[in-house]
């Protein structure tokens, strides 16, 4: 007991480390408590829930509100469309292969929006627990992982101008980091149209967060407002419009990185708290889904693209 403990906080301290992605973080919590039986969850869950609020307000003061709606016209009207048609096709998905509600839920906001950031904006407004929150952003983070290497790939072979590749990055890839990654793979200019493009569905936060909790809520159940995204986009409207200087930037750098650290811990805590048996209730069809809607989105919108 004694030394599962010391492995639970050697790994947790390894988590907030620079440099350690958010799926690796995720990974060695999955593996630890599949290992050692898991630690008593209680802590786990009420520190998890607590960074990952606070995490995604402090990634808002990394985004800037105008470069978001700068991407207007078609990107704009794209956004729009793509967030409505993958929502409307994870639901549909979910059902066909009797996905658990909330998980398939999680896993069509990540794929709509903005991966790990939608999942961990949602999860708290739909009640989630750990485990439907573990296997929603492992479902995201691994087929996010794969699109990364795959999709300049794949815009070389077909024929995509930079324009076609960023938007085609921007809808189908699901987390901002992997959006952007592809993009400078493929060029400067497919870079900035996938970024902005991608700044814009990260607006959708906030109001598919205040949809959620109208549409979601248990019969009779009080509605809820899920302050962490307000401060989400005040934090970016503040990032936007506060007076710039050498302090202010450097501040900001140090607030979103430490964001970033507290997302992986999160992930590991997450990780962590998750047994064999909630695996095996909760199944490998959530994957499933996650990849149909993930094909079915890169399909659709390079059609669009290209059309």
């Amino acid at each position: 007991m004694y030394m599962k403990k010391v492995l639970f906080v050697v790994l947790l301290v390894a988590s907030a480390f620079p440099g350690v992605p958010s799926a690796g973080a995720l990974a060695a919590g999955l593996v630890f408590a599949l290992v050692t039986g898991g630690v008593d969850p209680t802590f786990s869950k009420k520190a998890s829930r607590a960074l990952l609020q606070a995490a995604v307000v402090g990634i808002g003061f990394g985004m800037n509100f105008n470069s978001a709606i700068r991407s207007g016209g078609a990107g704009m009207a794209m956004t729009i469309v793509s967030v409505v048609f993958v929502m409307f096709a994870g639901w549909a998905l979910g059902l066909m292969m009797r996905v658990d509600g909330k998980v398939s839920y999680l896993v069509s906001a990540g794929t709509a929006i903005c991966g790990g950031s939608a999942i961990a904006a949602v999860a708290p407004v739909v009640k989630a627990d750990d485990s439907q929150i573990s296997v929603s952003l492992g479902t995201i983070f691994t087929l996010n992982a794969i699109a990364l290497f795959i999709f300049p790939p794949i815009g070389r072979i077909i024929g995509l101008t930079e324009i076609q590749f960023g938007e085609w990055a921007a809808i189908a890839i699901h987390d901002t980091s992997s959006v952007v990654g592809a993009g400078a793979a493929y060029g400067a200019e497919a870079l900035q149209t996938a970024t902005l493009i991608k700044c814009t569905r990260a607006l959708w936060i906030l109001p598919l967060a205040f949809a959620t909790t109208l549409i979601m809520r248990e019969k009779g159940a009080k509605v809820s407002v899920p302050w962490f995204i307000v401060f989400f986009v005040l934090a970016m409207l503040i990032n936007t419009f506060m007076p710039q200087c050498e302090a202010w930037t450097a501040c900001v750098k140090v607030v979103v990185a430490l964001s970033k650290q507290a997302m992986c811990i999160t992930l590991f805590l997450i990780g962590s708290t998750l047994s064999l048996s909630s695996l095996r209730r909760v199944g490998a069809r959530p994957l499933l889904q996650g990849v149909a809607l993930w094909v079915l989105t890169a399909a659709v919108s390079l059609m669009i693209v290209m059309w």
